[in-house]
């Protein structure tokens, strides 16, 4: 059988590397709500407000904001599966830019049967996940997106690649192949415009821009920068770095720049982790995990050749998309782990909060606040305001409470004597940090969004298929958590630098008419408003909530692929979902991301034809890959494999998404 990429990923991620005995997540939900369903509380249409504030005064301020309106005016799409995307009626969904279309006059089309390293720097890259615009001249209407290009599928990109493969044996694939996939990873800035209701993107503009792990150079910045456990030989001084991989979820900050984040940097290693100086470490963060196979090409990926290279990625990276001459940056002060968010909002005092999730099963959840404030007036002075502040992680309390820890070195158990050298190892080591605080562990913390407007925080928990039925009973069934859930966080007054908030259960994802998946949503939710695994999410700027999805091949258990919903945060109808968007078989669905005038849309769908398609009807046995024009799917034309590809949704005949 073709060693499928992603199928791996999602086992690779099954797998805890935390041996915390703190309770997971699922057990605190369980006990908070051991005698009654939230949704019985705070989401049932006929209870009125008084009558839910008699049960839960936290549900009862927020269903008395918007009462049982929707606020979401599109008809719904069905749940399903095949082979294109489809979207809500009364809108269009068009296909803006995808991998390897060219960015460059100089750069060639994509030729699946005659690529180059140096042709992929110079065309979009693969497997399109955040996506951040930032608007050009104040219009709504220009501007550049910056793409994060997570990983890439070996089994989908080169026609013809033999097999079997698996995660040690990278049979067929050469340096040649290596470089292609280093120059596929990374980030692509590119300028978009609206000319006659149609978005288009430009090639050759002045903006466009690929960043890589192959050959694009990096400051590291911040409290670890130049510690001896991010020196190599390439770089002695342990303050430059080539390149960023594995970059998943991230953040547009109020100055403009992005920040992309550093996931599963674990898969990019291969050697023998026995008796290496950092053993301990490397077992903490999963490495090595041998999944790609640069290593046997590329020095800087082998454990034993280059011992702490591996500490210079997990980071994340602050890009400025205007000024397509600048480096990027890793800001060591937010913590190394596999980050898979950096949503930021400013605070009522002006500092600025970035929240970010820490994507493994019982893993953690952070945020770092600025020492300073952020400089409104003139954005340059902002320059450096993400190496200065403090790191926290969260601690989930049994009584709705949560504690935000400080990771400062020489505070608690932080010290040299528990192996934290300096504030430099704290961060570098910041999952061993959040062990040592007691943080709570999470079913796979991935995006994480704040409400600017309410100061709510909206923690998207895929799932933890890990859990077990001791960890849960009859008030929360969710042992083998294949669907995860929403958790809200809710700070007092909008203070998000307050070390202590509030949180509640939003929903709990799955299909509600099968009882045994423990589901709980607004029973006003239809049969098509149900979801599984929230991955991404974005709010819009009218304060609405939209959540993407990644079940992995999971989609052959709920019947239904990835896609958007909306989901009402407020009122009566808080925790209703509504289907707006539906991926190809095979893809996940990632971004999303508004225009400003939130007139358009863009998401990004990832991978199509790789999760679980062998499930698919007529596919049964099948290998998910593309090996040549005669077994290409149907709707892949001239010979093409599937392309990752970026989507721009826009409304028939103009005005706001929903």
């Amino acid at each position: 059988m073709v060693f499928n990429r992603r199928a791996y990923f999602e086992e690779a991620e099954n797998i805890p590397s935390n041996p915390s005995v703190s309770a997971p997540i699922g057990e605190i939900i369980e006990r908070r709500y051991s005698r009654r369903g939230f949704l019985k509380d705070a989401g049932t249409a006929g209870l009125g407000v008084a009558a839910i504030g008699a049960m839960n005064p936290l549900a009862a301020a927020i269903a008395a904001e918007s009462g049982s309106l929707d606020r979401f005016a599109f008809d719904e799409i069905a749940h399903g599966v095949d082979t294109t995307h489809h979207v809500a009626e009364g809108y269009d969904a068009e296909v803006l830019i995808r991998w390897g279309d060219p960015l460059f006059a100089d750069a060639p089309e994509l030729d699946p049967l005659n690529q180059s390293a140096d042709a992929q720097e110079r065309q979009f890259g693969y497997n399109n996940d955040y996506v951040g615009f930032v608007p050009l001249d104040g219009n709504p209407d220009h501007g550049l997106l910056v793409v994060n290009h997570e990983y890439t599928n070996e089994e989908l990109m080169f026609p013809g690649l033999p097999g079997p493969l698996d995660e040690h044996d990278f049979t067929g694939l050469t340096r040649e192949m290596v470089e292609i996939e280093q120059a596929a990873h990374g980030l692509s800035v590119v300028e978009i415009q609206r000319e006659g209701g149609k978005w288009q993107y430009l090639k050759d503009s002045r903006y466009n821009r690929r960043i890589t792990p192959r050959s694009t150079e990096m400051a590291i910045s911040g409290p670890a920068a130049g510690d001896a456990l991010l020196k190599t030989g390439a770089d002695p001084s342990g303050k430059k770095v080539i390149g960023t991989l594995n970059n998943c979820a991230g953040g547009t900050t109020p100055w403009g720049t992005v920040l992309s984040c550093e996931e599963n940097i674990h898969y990019y290693f291969m050697g023998d982790p026995a008796g290496h100086p950092n053993a301990g470490l490397l077992e903490r963060y999963g490495i090595p995990a041998m999944g790609y196979a640069w290593g046997r090409y590329d020095d800087r990926f082998d454990i034993a050749k280059e011992p702490f290279e591996s500490n210079r990625f997990g980071w994340v990276v602050e890009i400025d998309p205007r000024d397509p001459t600048s480096m990027p940056i890793k800001r060591t002060a937010l913590g190394r782990f596999k980050h898979e968010a950096a949503a930021n909002v400013v605070s009522g005092d002006g500092r600025l909060v970035v929240y970010m999730g820490d994507d493994q099963r019982f893993d953690y959840l952070y945020k770092f606040v600025t020492r300073d404030p952020v400089d409104t007036a003139s954005p340059a002075n902002n320059r450096d305001l993400l190496d200065h502040g403090t790191l926290y992680v969260a601690r989930f309390n049994a009584d709705g409470g949560v504690a935000w820890l400080p990771l400062v070195h020489g505070q608690g158990p932080l010290t040299a004597e528990n192996g934290f050298a300096s504030q430099a190892e704290v961060l570098i080591k910041a999952r061993l940090a959040g062990d040592a605080l007691g943080a709570t562990p999470m079913d796979r913390p991935e995006d994480v969004e704040a409400n600017p407007e309410t100061g709510r925080v909206y923690v998207m928990l895929t799932n933890n298929t890990e859990r077990t039925e001791d960890q849960v009973d009859a008030a929360n069934p969710r042992a083998d958590n294949t669907f995860g859930h929403i958790v809200e966080v809710v700070t007092e007054g909008g203070d998000h630098t307050a070390s202590r908030d509030r949180w509640e259960i939003l929903v709990k994802c799955g299909d509600p008419s099968r009882a045994e998946v423990g589901a709980l949503w607004n029973p006003a939710t239809s049969e098509n408003g149900w979801f599984a695994a929230p991955d991404n999410c974005a709010i819009d700027h009218r304060g609405r909530l939209w959540v993407a999805t990644d079940q992995g091949s999971n989609w052959a258990k709920s019947g239904t692929a990835d896609g958007v919903w909306a989901l009402e945060t407020q009122g009566e109808r808080r925790g209703t979902g509504k289907m707006f968007f539906r991926v190809p078989l095979g893809a996940e669905m990632c971004g999303p991301c508004f225009s400003p005038d939130d007139s358009a849309l863009f998401v990004a769908v990832q991978h199509p034809a790789s999760d679980g398609t062998e499930a698919y009807a007529g596919r049964e046995g099948r290998p998910s890959t593309f090996e040549d024009p005669a077994t290409r799917w149907p709707d892949f034309q001239d010979g093409m494999p599937p392309r990752p590809s970026l989507v721009v949704i826009t409304r028939r005949g103009g005005g706001a998404i929903g």
